[in-house]
C-alpha cells in the first residue's frame, strides 16, 4: 500500500494535476475508494491463488518471473487506457513499469514466505 502511495500520492501527483481535466474529483474519488479496495483485493487474491495452486514451493527465481508475467498481464490496462483516452504517453508508461516492478517484488514475495506444507506420513498421525 506504500508503494502504491508513493507511486500515484507523490511520484506521479504532479502529473495527475497537470492533466486534473482527465480526473474525477477527490471528493468524486474518495465516494468510490470501497471499489479500489474491493479491486486491489480481487488482485491480491488471484495473484496469490495461482502462485499457491500452480508455483508454490518452487525457487525464488520462480517468483521472479511469476510475478513479472503477472504484472505484465496486469498492467495491460495501462497500455489500453492510453488507446482509449487522451492520457499522456508519460502517466501510462508510469503506470506501466511502476506497476510491473510492484509485481515482479511481490512474486519475490510470494516465493520467499509461503512455503506449502508437506503431506504428513500415516505414522505420524
Amino acid at each position: 500500500m506504500r508503494a502504491t502511495f508513493f507511486i500515484h500520492g507523490v511520484w506521479l501527483a504532479p502529473s495527475y494535476k497537470a492533466t486534473a481535466e482527465l480526473w474525477r474529483t477527490d471528493p468524486e474519488m474518495q465516494q468510490r475508494f470501497l471499489w479500489m479496495l474491493l479491486g486491489q483485493l480481487l488482485c491480491a487474491v488471484a495473484f496469490s491463488v495461482i502462485w499457491t495452486t500452480g508455483f508454490a514451493g518452487r525457487p525464488l527465481a520462480t517468483g521472479v518471473c511469476f510475478g513479472f508475467f503477472m504484472g505484465i498481464a496486469v498492467q495491460v490496462w495501462a497500455i489500453s487506457f492510453f488507446v482509449v483516452a487522451p492520457l499522456p504517453g508519460a502517466i501510462a508508461a508510469k503506470w506501466f513499469f511502476s506497476g510491473l516492478l510492484q509485481a515482479t517484488l511481490l512474486g519475490v514475495i510470494i516465493a520467499a514466505i509461503y512455503r506449502p506444507q508437506r503431506p504428513r506420513d500415516n505414522a505420524e498421525l
